[in-house]
């Protein structure tokens, strides 16, 4: 297990995003996908200003170069769009068979750190997110 506590944050996050999914899908009946994203958003909003502020992590976003905006921006842009149609998709389909395949972000994020990155996953890394992918696959057949 590696010392810097990566690991337990990223199973934290897990945790958490199997919660968004089943909560988000309980709280869609009957709103309009869109709405409950911009609802969620606001919420997430006030939740990290109020953490950054009590624990003194505000610094004057201006002081931040231009290439880590230019990054955040997007950052933010492809997660808003995520967002987006995550809502949408758990609106019309069941989570149980949503999430998963939401989850092929795993995949990509490995070939696009692959590229983008540099980064070099390792024989058996790259087994498991193959595997990921095929269980993508299996779970949108049509049955």
């Amino acid at each position: 297990m590696d010392s810097s506590g990566w690991f337990m944050w990223a199973l934290l996050s897990a945790v958490f995003a199997a919660m968004t999914a089943i909560f988000a899908k309980l709280g869609l009946e009957g709103v309009d996908s869109d709405f409950a994203t911009l609802v969620r958003t606001a919420v997430i909003l006030i939740m990290l200003a109020a953490i950054v502020l009590v624990l003194g992590k505000w610094r004057n976003p201006l002081q931040l170069g231009g290439r880590t905006w230019f990054f955040l921006v997007l950052s933010a842009l492809a997660t808003g769009a995520s967002w987006l149609c995550y809502f949408r998709a758990l609106q019309l389909g069941e989570a149980s068979k949503v999430a998963p395949v939401d989850k092929l972000s795993l995949l990509l994020v490995a070939v696009f750190a692959f590229v983008f990155l540099g980064e070099r996953p390792g024989a058996w890394s790259w087994f498991g997110i193959a595997l990921v992918g095929a269980g993508v696959f299996i779970l949108g057949l049509k049955r």
